[in-house]
């Protein structure tokens, strides 16, 4: 069999069909996604990546790559090949006098955190623990700090990757800079990441953050004073409008329990007192809200706030768009589908961007859409099988609602919507370089299970 063995090197554990941890290997973190491939080899360091990438390159079989595996359509497993696991490879090393984190490529976001915020210290990077820190990097990375520091990619100082070759490089503005271009915001499709290296800001580790929540039916009036309030709010404030049932956890009172609601998620990047201040017309101008959890907490408290929200084996289903402001029809629109949701797991943010995302030249980097206003993730959620044909249905007519307004879309909030799609994240030209890029670092294409950029012919 192809899949026998990777050769004596190889020091992670291997797992194959019929083995007794089999089942459980193969799952990710999307619950609706049922693959089984040939082999999943988990790597120990670098050395073990080499041998596997060349291992798979030689075998003919498609090679997936996973880290957290919350890859939204299911990229990080396959069906019949081979699955290199980066999860084994946890070491992080913080360096707080020269302000830099080493992470390798199976770190989790919340492991970051706690490594970084012992110095008072962090990464700008996601907003659930359990993502893995290298494919949110290589999208690019959102997440509560990015208006004050960019996004994860605007603070990436290097990174170590092993070509389709099964060579091991650095890429870092002074070396390879055309393959450091590429990788901050390309995804995988040159390589296989085995470290990055990030510079590291001050914050907290006590920060203003939480929702601050109204009935559902307020939508389009808050979301009309919001539009107007964020016009004058500093880079230090990032904010998250959220629709959703309010879940059954224990920071919400029981008589708000599966009740429509509209939250505005925040998180200050700067003074408790600066923030306060900030917040306030938010708090006393608008309508009146039912419920105010915004509040001075440990920033790595904050980060886990939508991990109950977003487990691993739930059903998901992504549609997403950027658009330029939050105009009157979108704001409609969106308050009257988010009126009609029915799953009390079904929830949908939209992302403030501007402020430093924008300061960084559009050509700087691979990733696309530094000028949108905002980002919606419009995600169906179920238990299971049970009723996700309906929130995906929901999913699908909020999106098309929104697409007379559409702007591009986050690489890492697609599904598998084809190379058009992939090709409007990116622009024309931008994705015209990225296909002559991959032709240097990839020209076979083995790194083909992402949203994939073909070699240029």
């Amino acid at each position: 069999m192809a899949t026998a063995s990777l050769g004596p090197s190889f020091r992670g554990r291997l797992a194959r069909p019929g083995d007794p941890t089999y089942d459980e290997d193969r799952q990710v973190w999307n619950g609706s996604i049922d693959r089984s491939p040939a082999l999943i080899a988990y790597c120990t360091g670098a050395a073990d990546v080499i041998d596997a990438v060349r291992f798979a390159a030689a075998s003919g079989l498609p090679l997936a790559v996973r880290s957290g595996g919350h890859s939204f359509p299911g990229q990080s497993v396959c069906d019949g090949g081979i699955v290199i696991d980066l999860s084994p490879m946890r070491g992080i090393r913080v360096d707080p006098d020269a302000r830099t984190v080493r992470a390798q490529a199976g770190v989790l976001l919340g492991e970051l955190d706690r490594e970084t915020q012992a110095f008072g210290l962090a990464v700008p990077a996601g907003i659930v623990t359990h993502t893995g820190l290298a494919g949110l990097t290589l999208g690019g990375g959102i997440g509560w700090l990015m208006r004050k520091y960019g996004l994860t990619i605007d603070q990436l100082a290097s990174v170590d990757l092993v070509t389709a070759d099964g060579t091991l490089v650095k890429a870092s503005a002074d070396e390879n800079p055309d393959l450091f271009w590429g990788v901050r915001g390309g995804g995988g499709n040159f390589g296989i990441v085995t470290e990055f290296e990030f510079r590291l800001n001050p914050l907290g580790p006590v920060v203003l953050a939480g929702p601050i929540v109204w009935p559902m039916a307020e939508s389009a009036r808050l979301l009309r004073f919001y539009r107007e309030w964020i016009t004058d709010v500093p880079d230090e404030l990032t904010t998250a409008v959220v629709h959703r049932k309010a879940p059954a956890v224990a920071y919400i009172p029981p008589e708000l329990h599966g009740q429509p609601v509209v939250m505005v998620v925040c998180c200050y990047a700067g003074s408790v007192e600066g923030g306060t201040r900030v917040l306030r017309p938010l708090r006393e101008g608008g309508p009146a809200p039912v419920l105010d959890l915004c509040a001075p907490k440990p920033f790595t408290e904050h980060q886990a706030m939508f991990d109950p929200s977003f487990p691993h084996g739930r059903w998901y289903y992504f549609k997403s768009c950027d658009v330029d402001r939050l105009s009157d029809e979108i704001i409609d629109r969106t308050a009257e589908h988010a009126a009609r949701i029915v799953s009390p797991l079904t929830a949908f943010p939209i992302f403030q961007l501007g402020g430093a995302i924008a300061r960084v030249g559009e050509d700087e980097t691979a990733f696309g859409g530094r000028s949108a206003g905002h980002t919606f993730n419009i995600n169906g959620t179920t238990e299971g099988a049970e009723g996700f044909a309906e929130e995906r249905a929901w999913a699908r007519g909020l999106w098309s609602a929104l697409a007379p307004h559409q702007t591009g879309v986050y690489t890492n909030f697609l599904m598998e919507e084809g190379e058009e799609r992939i090709e409007q994240a990116y622009g024309a030209e931008k994705y015209r370089r990225l296909r002559e890029l991959k032709r240097r670092y990839d020209p076979g294409n083995l790194f083909r299970l992402n949203q994939n950029i073909p070699p240029a012919a």
